[in-house]
């Protein structure tokens, strides 16, 4: 696994406390529903990204828009990607939710921060850490702090 010498930008404390979600798979966020412009804008900034192809998750719901990386630059260390070369994807249900893989370092500080917390399969050990769900962003602060871990995954997958 690569431990990286990348600088990221500092994360500030989300406002408020931490969503409910599901403790199992599936893995949801249950209340504090990003709004759904907040969701159109991100979905239209990740399908931006370079080499990324946006289709159905490999490991989520139908309704899931998944990031897949270009194999030709998807350079990253595994576990960087959740399936084949899927390295983030929203959810489908309304929440504004994503699953995405971070580098280990980031993945804690966003969870440390309440921007963010481990998907199930890696409390249960069957994960890696880097698997972390990302809170529906429910302003233009979070929508910008949310992409910015987004384009962290999207490093984090192209090495």
């Amino acid at each position: 696994m690569s431990t990286g010498t990348t600088k990221y930008a500092v994360l500030p404390t989300r406002f408020g406390h931490r969503p409910v979600t599901t403790a199992t798979t599936p893995h949801v966020q249950l209340d504090q529903y990003a709004p759904r412009p907040l969701q159109n804008e991100l979905w239209s900034l990740m399908v931006g990204l370079r080499g990324v192809t946006s289709g159905r998750s490999g490991i989520s719901f139908p309704q899931t828009r998944a990031l897949h990386l270009d194999p030709q630059i998807a350079r990253g260390p595994e576990d960087a990607f959740m399936s084949g070369t899927e390295f983030a994807h929203l959810h489908g249900d309304g929440s504004g939710s994503l699953h995405v893989a971070l580098p280990p370092a980031r993945a804690a500080e966003a969870i440390r921060t309440g921007w963010a917390e481990e998907h199930p399969v890696v409390t249960m050990g069957l994960g890696p850490e880097t698997w972390v769900m990302l809170y529906g962003p429910r302003n233009d602060t979070g929508l910008g702090v949310v992409w910015q871990l987004v384009q962290d995954s999207h490093a984090f997958a192209c090495g």
